[in-house]
């Protein structure tokens, strides 16, 4: 199997938590041959995709995790699997690389995930197609109506629409001398969308990552508890790992969740669950396979992998 990544600079990761390198061991280990880009080794010329590849050997060693071969323009459809993992934001730059990677699924490389996919499924919005599942929520530009929210709920969550690692989100209760302004600054005065959540107060027993592989729920999930004085939980922002086993509710979810993303072609998938509720589903490249694999002996890259293998899933 020849699979290509692309990906952020993997001079830049930190090993022992990417998620991304995880999947680069697990497909080394079964005698893959593996090719590096990123998005500034993309082309397309006259309908066909093309990419200055560099053959890559990865080993678990945080002072020299990677080396990297010469570049050497190929097409992409050389390749049997391609994996999508350039973290966000989706901005214009990264709509245009999924209409690239579109023609590298056309000619018959499997991308994950799959290219429309990373551009429909906005990892907030997206949660608005499952209400069952989730927290009281309200998507909008207009103060007003996010004022409204707060008086009704009291105490709410505020985040932009296309952050990550919990930037700029903001805890906010009913009576706050600093609500115009955060409201402000996330909605850049009414030009911008932002959405609130009812505040979960079991954010304290932390904001679950699920993953699921086509669909299906790894059985545990990390729970990613806030440091002291923190409504975040993103290991990013500081936030503690820690394994739980999948609850029943947890797994209710999923099912509502899970055969609509493998419908669509996402093979790798993250849920934010805060308590009973999903707040966000993550698909351009979702994290927490390392911490799960070291708690728990499992292999949940090589489990992706396997599946991804499978001509007959």
């Amino acid at each position: 199997m020849k699979l290509g990544i692309l990906m952020d600079p993997i001079s830049a990761i930190k090993v022992h938590k990417d998620s991304s390198f995880a999947m680069l061991l697990a497909a080394q280990a079964r005698d893959w041959q593996l090719y590096y880009l990123e998005q500034s080794d993309l082309l397309l010329r006259d309908g066909d995709a093309f990419a200055r590849l560099r053959k890559l050997h990865v080993q678990d060693d945080p002072a020299a995790w990677f080396e990297l071969g010469e570049a050497d323009e190929q097409p992409l459809a050389s390749l049997d699997i391609l994996l999508m993992r350039k973290d966000p934001p989706v901005d214009m730059e990264f709509i245009a690389t999924t209409l690239i990677l579109d023609r590298v699924q056309a000619a018959g490389t499997r991308v994950v995930n799959h290219p429309a996919s990373l551009r429909d499924i906005s990892e907030k919005l997206y949660t608005a197609w499952f209400p069952q599942c989730c927290p009281a929520t309200l998507v909008s530009r207009d103060r007003s109506q996010f004022l409204n929210f707060l008086e009704t709920h009291g105490d709410i969550i505020l985040k932009p629409l296309f952050g990550m690692g919990g930037e700029s989100i903001f805890h906010l209760q009913a009576g706050d001398d600093n609500t115009n302004v955060m409201l402000e600054t996330l909605t850049d005065h009414g030009r911008r969308f932002a959405m609130a959540q009812r505040y979960i107060p079991e954010i304290r027993a932390g904001d679950k990552r699920i993953l699921l592989i086509e669909g299906e729920p790894v059985p545990y999930a990390l729970a990613r508890i806030p440091a002291a004085g923190e409504a975040r939980g993103n290991l990013a922002a500081g936030g503690r790992g820690e394994g739980i086993p999948l609850t029943d509710r947890d797994r209710w979810i999923c099912a509502q969740v899970g055969p609509t993303l493998a419908a669509k072609g996402v093979a790798f998938a993250g849920l934010d669950v805060i308590g009973d509720y999903l707040t966000e589903i993550n698909v351009t490249s979702p994290t927490c396979i390392r911490e799960l694999d070291r708690q728990y002996g499992l292999d949940i890259a090589g489990d992706l992998l396997d599946r991804l293998a499978d001509p007959h899933p």
